[in-house]
């Protein structure tokens, strides 16, 4: 009987990295998550803009977003917070009926403002394009750089108003006339 220490083979389940390094812990639910497909949801973004030429970069933002069911009208609103001088925003929202993750569209969302050569210099500060998850069916996140529901959608005009376009039973309770006050619609965001 051969009694020499066996090395255990890696599990195929599990293989190394090209360093050789082992890979981070899954859980059994994040398994099972990624085995099954997702169903698609309803999922929600706001698009805003309040430098050059913010319809332009709205549409642009508009057709790089994947499974796109509706588009709000476009809102004029004046800036919230921020540095004062500020030019007026123009505001809408998105439905979209996606299989993507909470995740997957915040990537999503980065990379249209990416190309809308958004920079960050200040919180609140003026950009060529915002694009903000709010919703994604009834999921809830809540890290450090992601969390949906948006937690100050409830309280933004701007946002409530052209969610209202789209769902309006999303938003009882939540849009009275002071909350919606200052944001003036401006027609609809037409192709490019």
């Amino acid at each position: 009987m051969d009694r020499r220490r066996r090395q255990p083979s890696p599990s195929p389940s599990r293989p190394a990295s090209p360093d050789g390094a082992p890979p981070p812990p899954t859980t059994m639910r994040d398994r099972l998550d990624r085995s099954k497909p997702r169903q698609p949801v309803r999922a929600f973004l706001s698009l805003g803009s309040n430098l050059g030429d913010r319809r332009a970069y709205l549409r642009a933002a508009l057709e790089r977003l994947p499974d796109v069911a509706g588009v709000s009208n476009l809102y004029e609103t004046d800036p919230v917070g921020g540095p004062p001088g500020q030019g007026a925003y123009l505001n809408c929202v998105v439905e979209l009926r996606t299989a993507l993750t909470p995740r997957e569209l915040l990537a999503v969302a980065q990379a249209a403002e990416a190309a809308a050569s958004r920079v960050r210099v200040e919180r609140w500060g003026p950009r060529t394009l915002d694009v903000d998850v709010l919703l994604v069916g009834d999921e809830k996140v809540d890290e450090a750089d992601l969390t949906v529901p948006h937690p100050r959608m409830w309280e933004r005009g701007f946002v409530l108003v052209p969610l209202a376009d789209l769902a309006p039973e999303l938003v009882v309770g939540h849009l009275d006339s002071d909350i919606g006050r200052g944001v003036r619609r401006v027609g609809r965001l037409a192709p490019s």
